[in-house]
């Protein structure tokens, strides 16, 4: 299930719909599926940051800031996280999940047309910064359909075209893992002997999904 997460997330994102409720049904505690699902996560994500990153579709200043910011948001929302209850964690993503799913299911296809030229270097750290953090915050609490909000983000909000914003997104995306995943292991909530063999699986769902 986690390999199909990765080929999703890669070839049309939302992969953390599937990987997140996988490790949930396992009957494992849900810090522990959070825990789980962001090393995963972050094993497929940096292929594919490397892959965006070799392919020059990103945006250096703007995906770097609001990874910065990314990363800030990801780890409180993270150390939040792990003093909700289960149960009560439990309850909210049966509430999130599947509007989750709507929004990924109903978006459209962004612009082609790179027009963030147009906004001012003050816009531009502005809004990085903003969209970074609110992202990450995302990521950190929840995850599914964190990528597909940074693509909308950075192509409505920002004018970038699909190619960059989502090189952007994915950059957004691996600090908010990183940083949630390095809040989750030092809580001791990541079964290693699941989540490395399942982040192999995301890897290369994510190549195929990719290639």
């Amino acid at each position: 299930m986690v390999g199909l997460a990765g080929f999703v997330d890669a070839s049309a994102g939302g992969g953390g719909i599937i990987a997140l409720p996988a490790y949930v049904f396992t009957g494992m505690p849900t810090h522990f599926a959070y825990g789980c699902n962001k090393f995963s996560s972050a094993c497929g994500t940096t292929l594919s940051v490397i892959k965006f990153w070799s392919a020059g579709a990103v945006n250096l200043r703007s995906s770097l800031l609001a990874a910065f910011s990314s990363f800030i948001g990801s780890g409180i929302a993270a150390s939040i996280v792990l003093r909700i209850p289960d149960h009560v964690l439990k309850t909210m993503l049966l509430l999130i999940l599947p509007l989750a799913a709507v929004v990924i299911f109903l978006k459209k296809d962004m612009g082609e047309e790179d027009r963030s030229h147009s906004l001012s270097g003050q816009a531009v750290l502005f809004l990085s910064l903003l969209i970074g953090f609110l992202v990450g915050g995302y990521d950190g609490m929840f995850g599914p359909g964190a990528g597909t909000f940074a693509i909308f983000a950075f192509s409505s909000i920002m004018k970038y075209d699909l190619k960059t914003a989502s090189g952007n997104a994915k950059i957004v995306n691996l600090a908010s893992n990183y940083a949630s995943l390095l809040t989750f292991a030092l809580a001791g909530t990541v079964y290693y002997q699941i989540a490395i063999p399942a982040g192999i699986c995301n890897i290369i769902g994510n190549y195929i999904g990719s290639a």
